[in-house]
């Protein structure tokens, strides 16, 4: 009998890899035409209604309790990150222009070459670690652990940051003000006003540099307790309008987010105007949580954990 030639059976392609695939592709989509940054929940709940995710992909693992999508997801962004194409601050994710390049590569070429540079990267942390190029450069099985403990702590840390934007948001405006105004105490500034109940004529806080407020520039503070809806650029330009000189600088803080046109706007301002995220007005208050008396910490108390330093 003549033997017959059977072409190769195409290398078939792991689940969670084509999981990894779409939904990584699918994030950097929704954060280019976001502008490229958007927060962490806004992201994953766009993700969650614009991916059709089968049965197995929505099942919550009895590890962390996520959805299987979920926590594959985010093994794979532990690569982006390495690969310089993804950054994540303070619940708030960037796309760079690395990334978005990376996006002509497909969704596979995408996280291929994320992969890849994970991998050089974990290689010369461990050449350098040892001090020696003799060591075994292979291991699949140490570099998956440490991607999921960075993925677990990740998750930890997330979900506390959760905890901290739910207490923030469930603020009326007044005691969000009441917040801002003790964090810019907390800093080192001194607070002048706080805007009561009713009409404030567009300021909220106002700040000085010294007790008697003769150092310049004064600052002059807009709140703005929005949460859901990203910051436009005319409440930005409104607090331009309340800048008499180069001695004031505005400084507009938001519970939430800011446009990219809101940024450019106070960018482009020859009056400084400095605009404060949800994520920065946080990250602020833990750095200066511990100038604060007992009082003040009530209005955001927080607990200090610590964790085992990895790599970086």
């Amino acid at each position: 009998m003549l033997s017959v030639n059977k072409k190769p059976m195409a290398k078939q392609i792991a689940a969670s890899k084509q999981t990894g695939a779409k939904t990584i592709f699918k994030s950097f989509e929704i954060l280019r035409d976001a502008g490229g940054e958007m927060s962490r929940k806004e992201l994953l709940s766009k993700m969650t209604a614009e991916i059709d995710f089968n049965d197995s992909e929505q099942e919550k693992l009895v590890s962390n309790g996520q959805p299987r999508w979920l926590t594959i997801f985010l093994f794979y962004t532990v690569d982006c990150l390495k690969a310089g194409y993804l950054i994540k601050n303070k619940g708030t994710w960037l796309l760079t222009p690395e990334g978005e390049e990376a996006m002509t590569l497909g969704s596979y070429g995408l996280i291929d070459t994320a992969n890849k540079a994970y991998r050089d990267w974990n290689r010369q942390q461990k050449k350098l670690k040892e001090n020696s190029v003799e060591m075994d450069l292979n291991d699949d099985e140490g570099y998956e652990s440490e991607k999921k403990a960075a993925v677990e702590l990740e998750v930890i840390e997330e979900r506390a940051l959760d905890d901290i934007i739910n207490f923030i948001n469930g603020k009326n405006p007044y005691e969000f003000q009441d917040l801002v105004a003790k964090l810019l105490e907390a800093m080192g500034y001194f607070i002048d006003f706080v805007a009561p109940k009713g009409k404030d004529g567009g300021i909220d806080v106002i700040a000085y540099q010294d007790e008697l407020g003769i150092k310049k520039p004064r600052i002059k503070v807009q709140v703005k307790h929005y949460p859901k809806n990203p910051i436009g650029p005319e409440p930005v330009r409104s607090l331009k309008g309340l800048l008499n000189s180069s001695d004031e600088i505005g400084l507009f803080v938001t519970s939430g987010s800011f446009t990219a046109e809101a940024k450019r706007t106070a960018r482009d301002s020859a009056i400084h105007i400095r605009l404060m995220n949800g994520a920065e007005l946080i990250d602020l208050w833990q750095k200066n949580y511990y100038n604060m008396n007992d009082e003040d910490k009530s209005l955001l108390p927080l607990q200090q954990v610590y964790f085992l330093k990895l790599n970086e």
